[in-house]
């Protein structure tokens, strides 16, 4: 039940970070939003650091989490590009669903076969992703661009690769550290990214600060759920219950924003309290 409740703290952290990010995204750009986001984490898990403490942990472990904060990074550029050539609305949902897949299989491997109730809510929770990301012509889009997914395949394995790692990283307790190696990656990983690509640092909307903060906190949020619930349970129902973050953010978007949810998007949220209450049982 602790993974469970987790699980869905890590949704509801990376929903409202992306929720979050796009605004800020608006105002100063996708890769700054994304930078100052990784800078402002880096900042939290210092200050979380001084109040929790935590030791520091062996080099392995800090080059595994790393690596997971680079790739991780990488996919969500690679996300951002597809989405940039108009193919936003194959994107969200192939690059969720193969986040979430791919754990499920190495968890299968490592863990064998999860109860049928949860194995079943994965079926619910995978349609949940794929529902809630749809725009009202999404599934057509999807059909017409068979040939488009390349970019959203790789970002959705670059997600996947960050759950399985970061969960290897964190397997024997450790928290803040891992986090903080993830951000050293990513931060370095996009700083080179638009120092190469001489894209400014600077952010000329001042009240993107705002939103880049929250983003920030929400992130890291995210993270120290899905960290929480990985330690407590299973990686894969970690994985599938986080990855309902989408879900998290357009039910934002339909508060906040007024954006208006298709009927897709309704049965996709049904689907996701359904994947819920089947993995509690």
């Amino acid at each position: 039940m602790l993974s469970i409740l987790y699980g869905l703290g890590a949704a509801l952290g990376w929903g409202a970070g992306d929720f979050t990010g796009g605004l800020a995204s608006r105002k100063t750009g996708a890769y700054r939003a994304v930078f100052y986001s990784e800078v402002v984490g880096v900042f939290l898990l210092f200050i979380m650091l001084g109040v929790f403490g935590e030791n520091f942990p062996n080099l392995k472990i800090w080059l595994i989490a790393m690596l997971a904060g680079a790739i991780g990074t990488l996919g969500l550029m690679l996300l951002y590009h597809s989405m940039t050539l108009g193919l936003m609305s194959i994107s969200a949902p192939v690059s969720a669903l193969l986040a979430a897949v791919l754990p499920v299989i190495v968890s299968a491997f490592r863990e064998g076969l999860p109860d049928l109730p949860i194995f079943i809510g994965f079926g619910f929770a995978l349609a949940a992703v794929w529902l809630v990301s749809q725009s009202e012509d999404g599934v057509k889009d999807i059909l017409s661009h068979l040939s488009d997914l390349k970019l959203p395949m790789l970002a959705g394995v670059g997600f996947g690769l960050y759950f399985i790692l970061m969960h290897e990283a964190t397997s024997s307790g450790a928290t803040i550290w891992p986090m903080l190696a993830s951000r050293t990656g990513g931060t370095l990983l996009i700083a080179a990214y638009i120092f190469i690509s001489r894209t400014s640092f600077r952010v000329e909307d001042k009240s993107a600060w705002t939103f880049l903060i929250l983003n920030g906190f929400f992130d890291i949020a995210g993270n120290v759920f899905f960290i929480l619930s990985g330690q407590a349970g299973r990686l894969d129902v970690a994985s599938v219950l986080s990855s309902l973050f989408s879900g998290v953010t357009v039910m934002l978007a339909w508060i906040f924003l007024k954006e208006r949810l298709t009927r897709g998007q309704w049965l996709g949220v049904v689907s996701a309290l359904v994947a819920i209450v089947l993995m509690t049982i």
